[in-house]
């Protein structure tokens, strides 16, 4: 549904709210590792994420890295779906159809619009945290595991 490049960031997020604190920061390599992502592919990312520290904070140097604030992990999951480009993909039409509406529907258009507005309500409402505190509690993950 998302790029690679939201899902990472949405897996990413989630991961920096659960690990990190402003004592404790994050490097690329461990993030990377943590949401099975390429190094160079999240560092990218985590340049979208830290763009005017809107949904993660970053600091240079020696004892630098990525975190999380609690103003930043009280931000719906909406947020990371703007920074990347794709909040949009929650209003399209599931064919892609440009003019799809009530008037002039897809084939899918009234199957599909109940499950586009729990979608909505989801990314709206679920917070980073919310998603943070249920990979603490255990039996989620955010990483492939190995066969």
């Amino acid at each position: 549904m998302f790029s690679k490049a939201t899902e990472y960031a949405l897996r990413a997020t989630i991961y920096i709210a659960q690990k990190s604190s402003e004592e404790k920061k994050l490097g690329i390599e461990e993030i990377a590792k943590a949401i099975d992502s390429p190094k160079s592919f999240t560092a990218k990312i985590m340049q979208s994420l830290t763009k005017d520290n809107k949904v993660v904070r970053s600091v240079r140097g020696p004892n630098g890295g990525f975190y999380q604030t609690d103003k930043e992990r009280k931000l719906s999951l909406r947020v990371v779906l703007k920074v990347m480009g794709e909040d949009e993909m929650l209003d399209k039409c599931v064919l892609g159809l440009k003019k799809c509406s009530e008037v002039n529907p897809c084939p899918m258009h009234f199957q599909y619009k109940p499950i586009k507005q729990e979608m909505m309500k989801m990314f709206v409402e679920k917070t980073i945290q919310q998603l943070a505190d249920e990979m603490n509690d255990g039996g989620v993950f955010i990483k492939n595991k190995k066969r």
